[in-house]
């Protein structure tokens, strides 16, 4: 594609080891080696979901009616932003100690776990008012089962707002999870967006969808 910006083997390297890991050991060793570098270099390919998520919050959840999950924030690149549109108490999760630790650096976030999802969470029954995930229900990342802890911990009422790539949506069992938590009333859905591409200048064949649901 004309124009199309493409990662240096050095930056693809990266990435690559991302998506390839196998254990949640390799994938937080993989990113704790790319924390330095993963702002600036998702910046230059675009990568837009950390900003875009806010908008689907905005639509959704009220502001000053509880903590919000930003679950698998990594270096914490959604924090400002949900900052400036004035939610003012946001806890955030991740499987890797160097990408929390920028995230700190932030002064955004009011509590921060290392933690992976998947397992159990460190939080009480409908402690958040809503949580967001994104760029991490994708390729060798959190399972689909993620998807029913996270639940548990969020209200009645509240909203479950992420993304899932186009490549586990079906394949990794998010779709089938969808309907099993919408069968047992955990939840129902709310906005099911068209597929869209996770970064605006390169990797053009990485697509993703967002929804939202709301949790009953």
């Amino acid at each position: 594609m004309p124009g199309t910006i493409r990662m240096t083997p050095e930056k693809r390297r990266a990435l690559d080891l991302v998506y390839s890991a196998r254990t949640p050991g390799e994938l937080s060793d993989a990113y704790s080696a790319w924390a330095n570098e993963y702002d600036r270099e998702t910046a230059v390919l675009g990568y837009g979901l950390p900003f875009l998520i806010g908008a689907w919050v905005a639509r959704y959840v009220t502001r000053g009616n509880g903590p919000i999950l930003d679950a698998g924030c990594g270096t914490g690149l959604s924090g400002p932003y949900l900052k400036a549109l004035g939610y003012d108490h946001i806890e955030g999760l991740d499987m890797s100690a160097d990408m929390l630790r920028i995230a700190a650096a932030r002064n955004v976030y009011e509590a921060l776990k290392e933690a992976g999802l998947g397992g159990r969470l460190p939080w009480a029954d409908g402690h958040f008012s809503a949580f967001l995930s994104t760029g991490v229900f994708t390729e060798g990342h959190a399972p689909a089962s993620s998807l029913e802890e996270l639940t548990r911990i969020t209200r009645k009422g509240g909203h479950a707002i992420f993304t899932v790539r186009d490549t586990v949506l079906e394949t990794g069992g998010f779709r089938a999870m969808f309907d099993r938590l919408e069968k047992a009333r955990r939840w129902r859905p709310i906005e099911e967006s068209p597929p869209f591409r996770a970064f605006t200048v390169g990797e053009p064949e990485v697509q993703v969808q967002a929804f939202v649901f709301e949790v009953l």
